[in-house]
């Protein structure tokens, strides 16, 4: 583990403070979860856009044809 010196208004290290007292836990864990809750938000955005970079509107297509062509179910409506 490793620590950080982290520079905070005041409002946004008092809310902080509140929401973790809130949550029953330290405002260290608060600070940690909201930090990999963030990176995670971003890692995702990135991967989704590299994954649309090599989609293919004709492999989509080929793919969209061999589904059977059906009424929807009664529940779907």
């Amino acid at each position: 583990m490793s620590s950080i010196s982290l520079r905070l208004p005041e409002s946004l290290h008092k809310k902080a403070r509140d929401l973790a007292k809130k949550e029953n836990t330290s405002i260290n864990q608060f600070v940690s979860s909201a930090l990999a809750e963030k990176i995670s938000a971003i890692t995702t955005e990135e991967y989704i856009q590299t994954r649309a970079g090599r989609a293919s509107k004709a492999k989509f297509r080929k793919a969209l044809a061999k589904v059977k062509n059906t009424s929807a179910n009664e529940i779907d409506l």
